[in-house]
This record gives structure tokens, C-alpha cells and sequence, in this order.
């Protein structure tokens, strides 16, 4: 939790991201990630200054539970001093205790936010799903509440002025900007209107752009002139992997040469034959591609 101190941004990430997008997939399958396809709605999670703090919290953490389809999870919240936003307590079940930072009594409109990440913590700790490394866990755990429908709680949850700053979460604002665009292209939901902060809003906007960069790749045939020229020269000239570019080129058992890439909406690798026009199917997203080979 950046708190008045300086917030991260760019995309310094961006790998890891992707990685934890392909492992969703993966884990979840494409007819379980489709389940997502509603986001949480910001009424139902809504906390009002009026609102009793603890059965607020419990009210809230009923609904992502909810929300994640974790029928047999109860989480008990509570509130400490502590460093970080909040804590998790990953035991067998059905009982998770979470704690949140003290300073959520006073800024109850990001307890929602706080809660999101706590408790897809417990949703991946169900799947078993978990990278190596506390860096990169809380990168997947972040990704895969936005992914899934709760993160633009907590790009909302930033803020930032010549004065002071709050940003919840391990991604830049861009990163949960660029997740948000990706879930967005998948299920044709725009969930700046739920925006309260500016700052998030044109996170959103950047990390569109960086998404959109995703479907304009080589041999994409949305690919722009100059990386359809670079793709040319180096199907010509094949030396093993070129710096700078998503695909590489090889030749398969038959001599012929064959370009692998990585699906722009789930990140896993795909691998086609050199031979023009064609389209290509992932057979992880089900992406259909159109590609230029």
C-alpha cells in the first residue's frame, strides 16, 4: 500500500501479468473463466461512512465471496495497525480471518478493494494455483482479481495529487489499467463508468493502448506496416530468435518453416505454419486470429 509515499508507474511487470493471465486459463479452463463475464457491481459493494464498520466489512466480504463462487468460505474481518493494506490467514477453511489496515476506518470506500485481493488469495489457495515468490504471487493474485471481475476496485482505490497519494495492490495503476482492457475486449464490459477516481480513469486509458498493442502484432494481419516489413525480413533471413519481437521462427519436421506467437488474448504460445493468409484458433481462449504468415 503506497500511502502518501510515491507510487510506481509504467509497466514493470508486464511479463508476469501476462504469465498469470495464461495460468488462469489454464487452471480455470475458458468455460470457467466465461462465468466471470459480470463484474462486481459498485452497489454491492458500497460502504457509506454511516454504515457500522464491522458489519459493513462482514456485508461487503459476503458479496466477493459470493462473487468468486466460494459457497463454503467464511471470512471473519477484523482490523489492526500493520504495514501493508491487509493480511489473509490461509488455513484449511471454511473460516478465513482477514485483517485490514486501521487506516480502512476512516477511508471505508476502499474496503472493498482491500477485500478483493484478501480474498482471491483464498480462491487461488482453493485452486492450488500459486507462482513461485511472494513478487510474483501477489502479481497473480492481483491480476487474477482484476481478470475476474473485482480489480477495478482497486484501481479505483488510487489516488494522487501534489499532496498525497493512496494505491492499493502490487501493479502499477497502468498494469491494472492493461488487465482491466484485456477483460474488457473479452466480455465487451467498460467499467470506467464506475470510476471515482480521475487518476484511475486515465490508468484505464493507457492500459487500453498497451492492450491494443497486443492485437496489432505480427502476424497479425491488424499488425502496422513497419511490423509486417519486420516480419518479412526476418521470415527471409531466419537466425533463431530476434530481439524486440513476440514471434520466432523454426522449421518442423518436414523442412517447412513454421512461426510461433503468443495468442494476444491469453498470452499462451501458438504455432503455425508460414504459408500466407490463413486463420489460426487458440485452443486455450478460443480465440479465433486472423493472421499473415
Amino acid at each position: 500500500m503506497a500511502n502518501d509515499g510515491p507510487v510506481e508507474h509504467g509497466y514493470p511487470h508486464l511479463e508476469t501479468v501476462r504469465e498469470s493471465i495464461t495460468a488462469l486459463y489454464k487452471r480455470l479452463s475458458y468455460d470457467t473463466v466465461q462465468t466471470f463475464a459480470s463484474s462486481v457491481a459498485p452497489v454491492d459493494v458500497a460502504f457509506c461512512d454511516t454504515d457500522d464498520l464491522y458489519l459493513g466489512a462482514q456485508r461487503v466480504a459476503r458479496e466477493l465471496v459470493r462473487h468468486y463462487r466460494l459457497p463454503d468460505a467464511r471470512v471473519i474481518v477484523s482490523f489492526r495497525e500493520m504495514k501493508h493494506a491487509a493480511n489473509v490467514e490461509l488455513a484449511a477453511g471454511p473460516e478465513y480471518f482477514v485483517e485490514l489496515n486501521d487506516r480502512f476506518r476512516t477511508h471505508r470506500r476502499d474496503i472493498g478493494a482491500a477485500l478483493a485481493h484478501e480474498i482471491m488469495h483464498v480462491y487461488l489457495h482453493r485452486l492450488d494455483l500459486t507462482f513461485p515468490g511472494t513478487r510474483d504471487n501477489e502479481i497473480l493474485t492481483d491480476t487474477a482479481t482484476t481478470y475476474l471481475g473485482a480489480g477495478w476496485l482497486l484501481l479505483d482505490a488510487y489516488r494522487e495529487d501534489a499532496a498525497s497519494s493512496q494505491k492499493l495492490g502490487y501493479l502499477t495503476p497502468e498494469e491494472f489499467g492493461y488487465v482491466l482492457a484485456k477483460r474488457a475486449l473479452v466480455f465487451g464490459e467498460d467499467p470506467s463508468v464506475w470510476f471515482t477516481s480521475p487518476q484511475a480513469y486515465t490508468a484505464y486509458t493507457k492500459g487500453m493502448v498497451q492492450a491494443r498493442r497486443d492485437e496489432q502484432q505480427p502476424p497479425l494481419t491488424a499488425a502496422g506496416w513497419a511490423g509486417r516489413r519486420r516480419y518479412a525480413r526476418d521470415r527471409r533471413h531466419v537466425h533463431g530468435p530476434q530481439p524486440g519481437v513476440p514471434y520466432t521462427f523454426s522449421p518442423d519436421g518436414g523442412g517447412h518453416l513454421r512461426v510461433t506467437f503468443p495468442c494476444p488474448t491469453c498470452h499462451q504460445r501458438i504455432r503455425v505454419p508460414v504459408r500466407g493468409r490463413m486463420r489460426a484458433r487458440c485452443s486455450l481462449c478460443r480465440t479465433v486470429l486472423e493472421c499473415d504468415t
